[in-house]
């Protein structure tokens, strides 16, 4: 007997642990078509500090409104990063002007400061 396992699952860009779909965070730079995933924000800072790895070819989901840095409070266009934080159902957005203010504004606990 063959057993064929699915893997729905994306995998965290800084542990490897699988992350659900409707759990973790998700990373993108839509300027450069680029994404990363992570299991928990706290991860966040390691990979920026490693370089932070980006995966190739991901399609950011359409976000509505102005954009402003979480933490710098600064106007942004399409050169940022969205983090997208998926609980459940529901998706919650930060933008930054970059990877740095992503990892600044994650080492101090994000929206939970």
């Amino acid at each position: 007997m063959t057993i064929i396992q699915i893997v729905s699952a994306q995998r965290c860009s800084w542990c490897g642990e699988p992350v659900e779909a409707g759990d973790g965070f998700r990373a993108y730079e839509p300027a450069g078509e680029r994404s990363a995933v992570f299991c928990r924000l706290e991860h966040v800072v390691p990979w920026a500090l490693k370089g932070a790895h980006w995966d190739a070819g991901a399609e950011p989901p359409e976000l509505d409104g102005e954009y402003r840095c979480s933490e710098c409070d600064r106007a942004l266009d399409d050169v940022r990063v969205d983090l997208i934080r998926h609980r459940g159902e529901h998706r919650i957005a930060d933008h930054f002007c970059g990877v740095d203010h992503l990892s600044a504004w994650a080492k101090t606990g994000g929206r939970w400061r």
